[in-house]
């Protein structure tokens, strides 16, 4: 099964198991298929985590989160009275960090592929040349950016219609087309020199930009080990950092343990105080202690140790709420786009990947890289532009991750296995900015202490709290009326949000079938067989 954002790349993950391809051959495959058909969020310009189980209980993860490049410093995105600059670190070629996604597919297929190559490359390079039907929610994406493609690109991007695109439109990536073609024939060569390297740097010239052939040569991406942890009898296997998605979703899962989630019902106000306690003290760790491993000491075991969370929770009170500590004054009000995407697949044998990839905003910067087709990223606001100053999701960041030559930026993604006595249980995750770690989190705690079908708690209303702002986010139908007057009773501020996430995720049922979890929040879809 492959439940991704997009039916046509679900197709092209099933297809290539169908041909004999494993799980790892699909992630390759659905990867650069959702390049082509979900440019919003799939991309080559960008970066992500995976997460990988074997069928014999083998795991491990891969990085291929962007790096700064080495040209970036700490304060580029300050003017000279130290003010951060607005849209610099967002809608500029300055925003873009060095690319790792096509590197980090050709060290999976390395590592634990089993079909050639090109077969895996193919089947995007059709769907590039041959078009792609557009959906209502495309249609849309690519009209509300029309204005931030024309003013952040030197030329017209292919992506700005005379007209507004309509649903039934049929968009054709010609330029995307022959640079997948490289990628087939050269792998890693095909994108990180020659001639896509070329139109890439000649692109950051063009706009001020300040990635260099030596940042393409080196960017390399990294094998890590996976963070693992439990919850009531189930084994949780998650990213590490230079992603806060793991430690954050083992930190909430061991604090919300002792309390009785199950007998307080789902989203009733015992249990959404108690989450947000918990999610409110998990955000204060991260923005002060988080960030690339290679640059700082991030200090995992003592996060994670449980006597230190069952002490962050000795002082919830659940008569009221505690107030988060003002680090600044006057919150940014804050900004969520559906920047990045996941897709969650089993193949045939029992091996599970779980990859969540990203350009960050929707879009990334924006920028496409003209003769090759292919959108790069805004990544580099994921540092933190100025300690203390939140970036577009309102996160605020310490000097843990700061920008740095060559260092990764920290990210939410949460990419994310689970095992029930030994075995496969459930693949999970998504995208959603500062909403990724809660929105995983809020569905296991559905499955597992709530009974939900894996739909079921894929497409349940979600909140959210983040430390700062100092409020709980909500759905439209999540929390009902009267909880929410409770919460609010005990000094508790509730704001309501549009959707967000888009979480794809399949369960093992105990007969052995998949069973599949595609949000309906946007056009996501599963496949299998």
């Amino acid at each position: 099964m492959v439940v991704s954002a997009h039916p046509e790349a679900s197709r092209v993950g099933m297809e290539i198991m169908r041909k004999g391809g494993n799980a790892y051959d699909a992630t390759v495959a659905t990867q650069f298929a959702l390049a082509v058909v979900f440019p919003v969020a799939g991309n080559i310009g960008g970066g992500g985590f995976t997460v990988f189980r074997s069928a014999t209980g083998e795991t491990g993860t891969l990085d291929y989160r962007e790096t700064a490049p080495v040209a970036a410093s700490e304060t580029m995105y300050q003017d000279s009275a130290g003010n951060v600059v607005n849209g610099l670190s967002t809608d500029s070629h300055l925003a873009v960090g060095v690319p790792g996604t096509v590197d980090g597919m050709v060290k999976l297929h390395q590592k634990l592929g089993r079909l050639p190559w090109a077969d895996l490359v193919q089947p995007a390079i059709d769907l590039a040349r041959n078009g792609v039907v557009l959906t209502q929610k495309e249609a849309e994406g690519l009209n509300r950016s029309r204005e931030a493609f024309i003013k952040n690109n030197k030329h017209t991007p292919y992506l700005v219609s005379e007209q507004t695109w309509q649903a039934g439109d049929t968009l054709r990536h010609e330029n995307l087309a022959r640079t997948l073609e490289r990628v087939r024939d050269r792998g890693r060569e095909g994108f990180y020199a020659g001639e896509t390297a070329e139109l890439l740097i000649k692109e950051m010239k063009r706009g001020g930009g300040i990635i260099s052939e030596q940042d393409l040569a080196d960017y390399t991406s990294v094998w890590r080990k996976p963070l693992e942890g439990s919850y009531k009898g189930y084994k949780v296997i998650s990213m590490p950092p230079p992603s806060s998605g793991g430690i954050a979703l083992l930190q909430l899962l061991e604090m919300v343990q002792p309390y009785n989630l199950r007998e307080y019902g789902w989203q009733s106000a015992e249990e959404v105080q108690v989450i947000t306690e918990a999610e409110r003290r998990v955000y204060a760790d991260r923005a002060t202690y988080l960030g690339d491993p290679g640059f700082v000491d991030v200090p995992v075991n003592g996060l994670l140790d449980k006597e230190y969370l069952k002490s962050r929770m000795s002082t919830m009170r659940m008569d009221k709420a505690t107030p988060s500590s003002q680090v600044k004054a006057g919150e940014l009000p804050f900004y969520e786009s559906d920047q990045t995407t996941h897709f969650s697949i089993v193949d045939p044998a029992g091996n599970a990947v779980s990859t969540t990839t990203t350009l960050n905003g929707a879009y990334g910067s924006k920028v496409v890289v003209e003769g090759a087709g292919f959108l790069l990223n805004n990544e580099m606001d994921d540092f933190s532009a100025k300690p203390g100053v939140p970036n577009m999701f309102g996160l605020v960041g310490g000097k843990a991750n700061a920008i740095a030559p060559g260092k990764r930026m920290l990210s939410s993604m949460t990419p994310t296995i689970l095992e029930k006595e030994g075995k496969l249980y459930m693949v999970v995750g998504t995208p959603g900015g500062s909403t990724i770690i809660t929105s995983v989190f809020q569905t296991i705690v559905n499955v597992l202490e709530h009974d939900m079908t894996m739909q079921q708690a894929v497409a349940a209303p979600r909140f959210h709290h983040q430390w700062l702002p100092d409020e709980i986010q909500h759905e439209p139908n999540a929390i009902p009326a009267d909880v929410r007057a409770i919460l609010e009773s005990k000094g508790y501020k509730l704001e309501q949000r549009n959707p967000y996430g888009r979480v794809n995720a399949i369960l093992i049922l105990p007969n052995g079938k998949l069973e599949a979890g595609a949000d309906p929040r946007g056009d996501d879809a599963a496949a299998g067989f």
